[in-house]
């Protein structure tokens, strides 16, 4: 027995490891989350650290219950401003692209690979969605901006495709130890899961924002552990009512991320936070239940399983599916080659292992080449390949204020950030002069990459941004006076 002193500085010292090598990684342009699995690796049975885990029902729990954190501050961070033009899209995308690509490698992989029909349709299966935490967190910490509503789709689809995956991977496994069912008999049950998550999504949702509004708990530090708690719950009770639990913390992450509720700013830094503590853990662990000499053998059924998924399957799922979207082709091949995949393969990939599948241990080990492979190759290139698509956008860099305003439940104001257009009336005019209605002050204005605090007397100049206290329906008020034109523009 290992004591838990060294358990704890060893894990310590991973999670130091993976952080400095993090930031390494956004120096060279390698994805943060290959680096987690590269530290994992090294630090496993085969590498120097000697550490042995052999354990997938840990592994899968862990990985679970990081997904499921991952998911809900994916949902909190995501605007439903932006994501609702491109709904429909992303739902057609995390289902039936989700299906055609999935198809497409267990089809290659029968023909090509020397699979059987099931076990081809497995691996098709674990490595057919998209995971939230690559997508996220190579989009986010390469700072890739990309024009229209191509950014939303993405993080929607990554976000939502993995209730399908789960249960194409679960249906395949089925099927091979029951080989008298049948695939139809599978319809209903996703149809199930998918209604009861996204309802009990809603409803944990709304009832998140009713307590974290309503309880009033005396100590500030308790809303995190009440937030985290009730993310479990979410998950728990979704799962156990015959629901998918990975998409009802997402939807209540959405939920909750697109009101207002006390601590709001508090919280979201916190579950940011926690997010990526769990997508580096979750990495490392994933990282330290492989063996790399195990890859070997199978590194060219890999490769060849890897190609045909980023440059056949993924594009055929993603332009079949969005044949009558109206997506340009630049867009299209755009969204083929975000097709990361990340934690979540290599989380179902522990399935059949658990459920002692024959051929378990190759379709895993191929799986992992596939994740490597992709994150290499796709996640590296993904601002190369927008530039030369030609759907890049300018990055625009968010200022940081020295002062931020916590809302309470006492408090319906907040604090926001208002733009004075080239051609806004207000220029040159002193703030004194612009009739602002009741409850609102500007606070501070940046200008020039300064900051000032302003006074009545303080004139306003065009490209000011102005931080404004106020309620919405007041801040609504000023920014209908700060952006109509000046009558000589007109």
């Amino acid at each position: 027995m290992i004591s838990i002193e060294y358990i704890l500085t060893g894990a310590a010292v991973l999670l130091l490891l993976s952080i400095i090598a993090g930031k390494a990684s956004d120096k060279f342009g390698i994805p943060a989350l290959l680096i987690f699995l590269v530290v994992g690796m090294l630090a496993g049975s085969d590498g120097p650290g000697r550490i042995h885990f052999d354990d997938p029902y840990l592994a899968q729990f862990l990985g679970v219950v990081a997904l499921s954190f991952i998911l809900f501050a994916g949902g909190l961070d995501t605007n439903w401003g932006s994501v609702r033009p491109v709904l429909w899209r992303g739902m057609i995308l995390s289902t039936a692209g989700v299906i055609i690509t999935a198809l497409s490698v267990g089809w290659f992989a029968t023909v090509i690979l020397g699979f059987s029909l099931l076990e081809g349709l497995l691996l098709g299966a674990i490595i057919s969605s998209t995971d939230a935490a690559a997508v996220f967190s190579v989009l986010r910490s390469k700072q890739v901006s990309l024009r229209g509503h191509l950014k939303p789709l993405l993080e929607l689809e990554s976000g939502s495709n993995d209730p399908m995956a789960v249960m194409l991977t679960t249906g395949f496994i089925s099927l091979i130890l029951n080989p008298g069912d049948s695939f139809m008999d599978l319809i209903p049950a996703f149809a199930s899961q998918m209604a009861v998550g996204a309802l009990m999504g809603y409803i944990m949702g709304r009832g998140m924002m009713y307590l974290v509004n309503k309880l009033n708990l005396e100590y500030e530090g308790l809303y995190p552990v009440l937030s985290l708690t009730l993310v479990i719950l979410t998950y728990g009770s979704t799962a156990v009512l015959g629901g998918n639990g990975f998409l009802a913390v997402y939807i209540s992450g959405l939920i909750m991320g697109n009101n207002n509720f006390i601590h709001k700013k508090s919280l979201m830094r916190f579950h940011d936070g926690l997010a990526w503590l769990m997508q580096i853990s979750m990495f490392l662990v994933l990282g330290l239940l492989v063996f790399p000499s195990r890859l070997v053998p199978v590194a060219g059924v890999g490769l060849a399983a890897s190609l045909s998924l980023m440059f056949v399957a993924r594009p055929a799922g993603v332009f079949l599916s969005m044949m009558f979207s109206g997506a340009t082709l630049r867009e299209k091949t755009m969204v083929s080659w975000v097709g990361l995949r990340g934690a979540v393969p290599i989380i179902l990939a522990t399935f059949p292992l658990l459920a002692d599948i024959a051929g378990a241990d190759m379709i895993f080990n191929v799986v992992f080449f596939i994740v490597l492979t992709s994150a290499l190759l796709q996640g590296t290139t993904i601002p190369l390949v927008a530039g030369w698509l030609g759907v890049d956008a300018p990055i625009s860099v968010k200022t940081v204020y020295p002062i931020e305003c916590e809302p309470t439940g006492r408090m319906k104001c907040d604090i926001k950030e208002l733009h004075v257009p080239d051609n806004s009336s207000v220029i040159n005019k002193r703030i004194l002069e612009l009739d602002l209605p009741d409850g609102v002050l500007i606070v501070l204005i940046k200008r020039d990459n300064e900051f000032l605090v302003p006074g009545g007397g303080t004139e306003l100049s065009a490209g000011d941004s102005l931080l404004v206290l106020s309620n919405q329906d007041a801040f609504n008020k000023i920014r209908t006076i700060v952006e109509t034109r000046n009558a000589k523009t007109l």
